[in-house]
């Protein structure tokens, strides 16, 4: 708490309350009130978020901690805290929460109110998942925000939306409900305590620890999504709505990555030495064929997709070589990829929005009619095949001095997401952006608009700082970071 404010269930409740605030006052026959409000709750979401990171001490602690009793007979709290790596992922969550509402400002013309609620309710939904402290806290926020994006992509999206809605679902569902057995089993080892921080000290057989490891594996290993759980994402991002691509690829993903980080490492930590070999495995399998399978796609928006699936292999891959280079790299990844990914979407967006076609077959010669969007385009593409001043260079090449610490091969493996990234990038960027003018469509292109010059500039300033200076991040990250390692370091049997 700052001043006595409770600044997570503001970041929390907030974006919920305008959420429902536009469901009452949106009409479709007049959708400015919606859109206005929407606005309104976005930027004031983002608003309440400055105090974590101007008040946050550089420090391995929980912060802004607020712990009220909720459900008193099973000692459920409502407890909420971040510490150096939750609290830049809620960020995250908030500022793209505000370019989702300016990017569909006009796009979207039917339930726009229905809309808008669904992803203001989703980022404070997100919002709970990175602040929870407590573990039923965090499934009930965990489970709840399936719900918007299922419907974001099952009501708003493309042809075969329910198919990828219902894939995207069960997928998420059942590998919960494994985490669910986890945490009751750690409920009782902890004499009746759900506190996320009292699992990290539970002392454990190896057994258990590879059980519980495997059960919670199940759960985020389809939110990152790692190989071979990784099939619902494609479906789910050619099929959702621009703004759905966003925050799925954005926001969500991140959230399989933080569960490692918050359970799978701190409670299992022998578990996780014992199968750091599995995961790397997974990971490096996610950067190349992942990496291959984006080279041969004709979507712009599945590439995009196979290319989130593969960056995604350098977060795990960071995670499980166990030194601060490889742990820090995979955190700075995740931030630099929610910022490339989102720009690349909405750069798609704005094409489609125009065409209202994704196939890369269907375009060229983009930078003759729009030379602005082309310029932002080629910069995110630049980003997302790791050039050195941008973000997407941090994160990656802060892994590959993790790895190269462990193991040659490891890193030779990994450093071909460079080449591959490149490739399949610039392939795309090739194809769309230069040549000659190749069809009437693309010669009766309009330029960004003001509207979509603010959300690709904010994006383009985002990737550029992170990229020239990343210090102010790391040093936010490093405090938590170092502890982790000191606890995963001792063994607990």
């Amino acid at each position: 708490m700052l001043q006595g404010l409770p600044i997570l269930s503001l970041v929390i409740w907030l974006p919920i309350a305008f959420g429902i605030l536009v469901l009452f006052v949106g009409k479709d026959r007049d959708p400015a009130p919606a859109r206005w409000i929407a606005l309104a709750g976005s930027l004031l979401g983002l608003f309440v978020c400055f105090p974590l990171w101007t008040g946050f001490d550089r420090v391995a602690t929980m912060q802004f901690v607020e712990n009220v009793p909720w459900i008193a007979h099973f000692n459920i709290n409502y407890h909420l805290g971040v510490d150096g790596i939750s609290m830049p992922l809620i960020l995250l969550n908030s500022f793209m929460t505000v370019l989702v509402v300016i990017a569909h400002w006009e796009v979207i013309t039917d339930k726009v109110a229905q809309y808008l609620a669904a992803f203001l309710i989703m980022s404070g939904l997100i919002n709970g998942v990175f602040a929870s402290l407590d573990a039923v806290v965090f499934y009930v926020f965990f489970e709840a925000m399936l719900i918007p994006m299922f419907l974001i992509i099952g009501v708003w999206g493309g042809p075969n939306r329910v198919y990828a809605a219902v894939k995207f679902f069960l997928y998420t569902l059942l590998g919960s409900l494994l985490m669910l057995a986890a945490f009751i089993y750690l409920y009782q080892q902890t004499n009746g305590s759900f506190e996320i921080l009292d699992f990290h000290q539970v002392p454990l057989t190896l057994t258990a620890q590879v059980l519980i490891f495997l059960a919670m594996f199940m759960s985020f290993a389809v939110k990152v999504p790692m190989w071979p759980v990784h099939t619902w994402l494609p479906d789910a991002h050619v099929e959702a709505p621009t703004g759905g691509s966003v925050i799925l690829a954005a926001i969500t993903l991140k959230i399989g990555g933080y569960g490692f980080v918050r359970f799978n490492l701190p409670i299992a930590p022998d578990a996780s030495h014992l199968l750091d070999g599995f995961m790397i495995t997974l990971s490096l399998i996610a950067v190349v064929y992942i990496g291959l399978v984006a080279l041969v796609q004709s979507d712009m928006k599945k590439l995009i997709a196979y290319s989130s699936i593969s960056h995604m292999g350098f977060v795990t891959l960071g995670l499980f070589i166990f030194n601060g280079e490889g742990m820090l790299g995979a955190l700075m990844q995740m931030i630099s990829h929610g910022f490339v990914s989102a720009a690349l979407f909405l750069c798609v967006g704005v094409l489609y929005d125009r065409v209202h076609s994704r196939q890369i077959a269907d375009y060229g010669g983009v930078a003759n009619t729009m030379p602005v969007f082309a310029a932002f385009f080629v910069l995110f593409a630049m980003a997302n095949s790791g050039l050195p001043g941008t973000s997407g260079f941090v994160g990656e090449f802060t892994v590959i001095l993790g790895t190269m610490k462990v193991s040659f091969w490891y890193t030779f493996l990994a450093a071909t997401t460079l080449i591959f990234g490149a490739a399949y990038t610039l392939w795309m960027i090739k194809r769309v952006v230069y040549g000659a003018v190749a069809n009437e469509h693309v010669a009766a292109l309009k330029d960004v608009g003001k509207r979509e010059l603010v959300f690709l500039a904010l994006l383009a300033i985002a990737v550029l700082a992170m990229g020239l200076d990343p210090r102010p991040l790391s040093d936010v990250m490093n405090p938590t970071i170092q502890e982790l390692l000191r606890h995963v370091a001792q063994p607990k049997i």
